[in-house]
């Protein structure tokens, strides 16, 4: 399922990047990596603030529908 379906608060483990090759290697700069652990802490106008290796991120709602948990 995406990162989208996460509920604030709830962890999932990264199991799939989808996109096109400039993105996903953008989200993996990022600390996205399969494997990787990352958990949301609050959506804001639909937008999603993750905490991935110990950082906090804000994504569009399109990226984080890329990366499936």
């Amino acid at each position: 399922m995406p990162l989208t379906m996460l509920t604030n608060g709830q962890e999932g483990t990264v199991k799939k990047i989808t996109g096109k090759d400039e993105v996903r290697t953008f989200l993996k700069s990022l600390g996205f990596v399969e494997g990787g652990t990352v958990s949301v802490v609050n959506e804001i106008g639909g937008n999603l603030i993750v905490k991935v290796k110990g950082t906090r991120i804000a994504l569009s709602r399109g990226m984080a529908g890329r990366i499936m948990v």
